[in-house]
């Protein structure tokens, strides 16, 4: 219910976009694209998934380790369950089936899905600041912007950083949530804690993760970056660095169906003095398919994963006949 009301939501900000916007001009942004640009940046999906399952390795203890292309399935399954799943299930998802794989705990498996998200979120922050910092027009939004994702970053890094930052933050969030919302803070307290333990007890390996997602965000952004180059128009790129993660961050806001409506509306305001509403509508659209295109690609796998899950699953109710 929750997906269809995010749908609904999605296409009535899209039906006010292109209400607004002449649909002609957005279907001549995309006929006057250079088709050479348009494949690499859109290409550009492979060498993501690639960095980002390197990444997924890297995280996994030695005795658990993924194989390279059991890494990519789990990043292409998990963007394919996004999409249907509430709230990012997906990669819940793929936190049973590294446990499943890699022989782990499961808090120590969500732990390490907790700690990939915080390191996205963080380094598309990192960014961002830094966009915003050099970003030439200082008005009064974009100062208010700065401080907000500023703010973010520094709760952020406090958390990964400090457990007894992490410790204080999770016991008032579980003393004043209501029911069963501080039970899930409790609970997410547990992981965050073993996270802590398995990351800190090896800083090379928490600053080589951290590393790659700031250098995998730089990539993200450089996609979209490319997009408005093959869209014929024009943007600094340092501007870019500054309006792309608000745009991103928008389509996080858990309104829409994967963030198609905000992502789209932010895009429109944001690139506005840079070029027409038209051209921003089909930079929506390609960053539309930045993740549709992750998730078709694991599409074929999904069916095998569900099919190790109920395997598991049987086998799990079967044990204490068995015994």
């Amino acid at each position: 219910m929750k997906k269809l009301i995010s749908l609904v939501v999605s296409l009535g900000i899209l039906a006010a976009i292109y209400y607004k916007v002449d649909v002609a001009k957005l279907l001549e942004a995309f006929r006057n694209a250079d088709p050479l640009w348009l494949a690499a940046s859109l290409g550009m999906v492979v060498p993501l998934t690639l960095f980002t399952s390197w990444r997924l390795q890297q995280l996994m203890p030695r005795q658990g380790q993924l194989g390279f292309g059991e890494a990519n399935k789990l990043i292409l399954v998990a963007s394919s369950l996004n999409l249907v799943l509430p709230s990012k299930m997906g990669d819940i998802a793929k936190a049973y089936f590294m446990k499943d794989k890699g022989g782990m705990s499961g808090s120590l498996a969500l732990s390490l899905v907790v700690f990939e998200k915080a390191c996205d979120m963080l380094s598309l922050l990192l960014w961002c600041v830094f966009g915003l910092i050099i970003y030439p027009q200082k008005d009064a939004l974009f100062v208010v912007m700065t401080v907000g994702v500023l703010g973010g970053f520094t709760f952020g890094a406090l958390m990964l950083g400090s457990a007894g930052f992490s410790n204080f933050f999770f016991n008032m969030a579980a003393r004043y949530a209501p029911g069963k919302i501080g039970a899930k803070f409790a609970k997410l307290a547990e992981s965050w804690n073993e996270m802590h333990g398995y990351f800190w007890a090896s800083k090379a390996q928490f600053y080589k993760v951290a590393a790659t997602s700031v250098f995998i965000w730089f990539l993200h952004l450089l996609q979209i970056w490319l997009f408005i180059i093959a869209l014929r128009a024009s943007c600094p790129f340092v501007t870019n660095l500054a309006l792309s993660p608000l745009a991103i961050l928008a389509g996080l806001l858990p309104l829409t169906f994967a963030g198609v409506g905000t992502r789209d509306a932010a895009l429109v305001l944001f690139y506005a003095p840079f070029f027409p509403e038209a051209t921003a509508a089909a930079l929506g659209v390609l960053c539309t398919g930045r993740y549709l295109l992750p998730a078709i690609g694991g599409l074929p796998f999904v069916s095998h994963y569900f099919r190790i899950a109920t395997e598991a699953k049987k086998q799990k109710e079967a044990a204490p006949v068995a015994g």
